[in-house]
């Protein structure tokens, strides 16, 4: 089983979208658990209704205050029943309806045990029209030391075998994401589990998120961050590259 998680606060503008496009999956064995925070909108009656017109305990819903995004994240993680995770947010979508298909083929497929399913990602507006491929592109190789290069697979297009699914850091505001991933390729490695790619977009990603809105107090978390998992010489060394590489891009 594959557990969807959707992590909601007043998104009823672009809510209806995600869950049209988990809806469709021609791969039925999927759980989608939707953790609102109390929104003040028609969000969770959107919600209810979805999942009322689903399978029954296909989709949970949990309508509550919480502490914040990735709170609400580390609550979905602790619900979940599936064998493998990923956060698609509201707005985003499942790229096709036989992306969960072509995931689940993909490790039933593996002669050895897959960490991580990750694969590229289309950026979309807010009318889910396409604008481009994402910038950082995903290697055909994924390390945890591979993201000393920035987030180079997006967090919509990740999904990880729950034994290896670590909590989320609440201490990071805007990149506990970041954070996180590299954690769990760390596990996956310890316990000798592959990363596997698949060479097509897994999701459509809304512009504009949470972490593109608070861009300066999200590459503050990333350089901790980076700096904890990858020391504080290198990080800086990486940075300048960074710069350098804007500069020759533009």
């Amino acid at each position: 089983m594959i557990t969807l998680v959707t992590v909601t606060y007043n998104a009823a503008a672009v809510f209806q979208r995600t869950l049209e496009s988990v809806a469709c999956q021609s791969y039925r064995d999927y759980e989608h658990l939707i953790i609102d925070g109390a929104s003040t909108d028609s969000t969770a009656v959107l919600a209810s209704q979805y999942q009322q017109s689903q399978a029954d305990g296909q989709v949970v819903v949990v309508s509550e205050p919480d502490k914040g995004l990735y709170d609400a994240m580390n609550k979905a993680l602790r619900m979940a029943k599936g064998d493998y995770i990923c956060f698609l947010n509201a707005g985003d979508k499942l790229h096709s309806s036989d992306t969960l298909a072509h995931i689940a083929e993909a490790i039933k497929s593996s002669s050895v045990p897959v960490g991580i399913v990750y694969g590229n990602t289309d950026i979309v507006d807010e009318m889910g029209t396409f604008i481009r491929k994402r910038r950082l592109q995903p290697p055909t190789q994924l390390t945890w030391k591979s993201f000393r290069h920035g987030m180079l697979v997006c967090h919509q297009s990740f999904y990880v075998n729950k034994a290896i699914a670590q909590q989320y850091d609440l201490q990071y505001r805007f990149s506990a994401d970041f954070d996180w991933c590299i954690r769990c390729m760390k596990e996956g490695e310890r316990r000798q589990m592959s990363n596997l790619q698949l060479f097509e977009p897994l999701c459509d990603y809304l512009a504009e998120g949470m972490t593109t809105k608070n861009h300066k107090a999200s590459l503050r978390e990333r350089f901790r961050i980076m700096q904890k998992h990858y020391g504080l010489i290198p990080t800086i060394a990486l940075h300048l590259w960074f710069v350098i590489r804007t500069k020759l891009i533009k």
